[in-house]
């Protein structure tokens, strides 16, 4: 069973369940690169390397399933040193993996940049963040309380 903790000195301490998949023995589960680090480095599980040419997108496979609480889904984004040096981002960014989801974490990478770019395994290819998930009442109604901004929409502050 997953569940929510507290952590001495108030602070919430959530259990997250990590599986290694058969084959991935010498893939690191997530882990933060330094102390102060939101977010868990995610290595590609490839079993050769793979060539994303420019304009090309690929799921890259991880090596593990992971099961959360409820209360959280699993953000993946992109390494912003990857994106800066290579071009290299996540689509649908940031990804969502829902609490429910038993499957293996796979990474959307795509190539903006001018070369092509090699993943070889155990690269380090995204990162993940974990988001509490708040309980939302969805209520149909026919009126919207009035607001100073209204419906103004897209660059409608003059930003």
């Amino acid at each position: 069973m997953i569940k929510q903790r507290r952590k001495s000195g108030g602070i919430n301490l959530f259990q997250v369940l990590f599986k290694r998949l058969k084959g991935n023995e010498d893939i690191a589960i997530p882990r933060k690169m330094s102390e102060w680090a939101a977010g868990f480095d995610l290595q590609a599980a490839v079993s050769e390397p793979v060539v994303l040419q420019p304009g090309e997108r690929k799921l890259i496979p991880t090596g593990f399933a992971m099961a959360m609480p409820g209360e959280l889904e699993a953000q993946i984004r992109p390494r912003s040193g990857l994106a800066y040096k290579h071009g290299i981002t996540c689509l649908n960014s940031p990804g969502t993996i829902d609490a429910d989801y038993r499957g293996e974490v796979k990474v959307l990478l795509i190539n903006l940049g001018q070369e092509p770019f090699t993943i070889i395994r155990g690269e380090r290819i995204a990162q993940m963040l974990f988001q509490i998930v708040p309980a939302v009442s969805i209520i149909e109604s026919e009126d919207l309380p009035e607001t100073v901004r209204g419906a103004g929409g897209f660059g409608h502050t003059g930003v």
